[in-house]
């Protein structure tokens, strides 16, 4: 009895821990009560062929005026790599900010991926269908190493870009059997 209170309880921990748990229906059978619910499988793809390494983590800052790293930094095999869309949407920006070219796309539902540095042919208000090429990569931001940083925004909020390319939910195992009535 007590290892089946134990593991309810490492359960309903592990679930309230969640950074991406969402509002509704809890699965049936899974003991995670109605108001928390992992969030679906990842649908989009990786921005850069092959799949990249990931050279710096998504690491936001505690308040948003502090330093922090608002995306992930994605090795690409070579400078002047193809940089694609990793969802459908429609490019809401193209241009410079600070010193580096910029794209970003609009995915709908409060989503925005931007890329840096990337140069686009791209305008303002094209639509881009998943893997459409947004435009080349530059040089400079990891500097020897070729990579583009992908920032994902919800709204105002920046979000982990790797949660909708992998299951980063956390692993939680269940009982294979009920203990027996007491």
């Amino acid at each position: 009895m007590k290892a089946s209170v134990l593991l309810t309880a490492l359960l309903i921990a592990a679930a309230a821990a969640a950074p991406s748990a969402v509002p509704g229906n809890g699965p049936p059978g899974t003991g995670l009560s109605p108001a928390v619910v992992p969030p679906a499988a990842p649908s989009w793809i990786w921005p850069l062929t092959p799949r990249p390494a990931v050279l710096r983590a998504f690491d936001p800052p505690d308040k948003p005026w502090l330093s922090g790293h608002r995306g992930v930094d994605l090795r690409s095999a070579s400078d002047g790599a193809p940089v694609t869309s990793p969802e459908n949407g429609t490019v809401s920006f193209v241009g410079v900010v600070v010193d580096r070219p910029v794209i970003t796309v609009d995915h709908g539902n409060g989503l925005r991926s931007s890329f840096e540095p990337v140069r686009s042919t791209l305008s303002k208000g094209d639509a881009v269908g998943k893997g459409d090429p947004l435009g080349t990569l530059l040089p400079g931001h990891c500097g020897a190493t070729p990579c583009v940083h992908w920032g994902v925004r919800r709204g105002d909020d920046y979000v982990n870009p790797l949660q909708f390319v992998l299951d980063l939910r956390p692993s939680i195992l269940l009982p294979l059997e009920r203990d027996p009535p007491g």
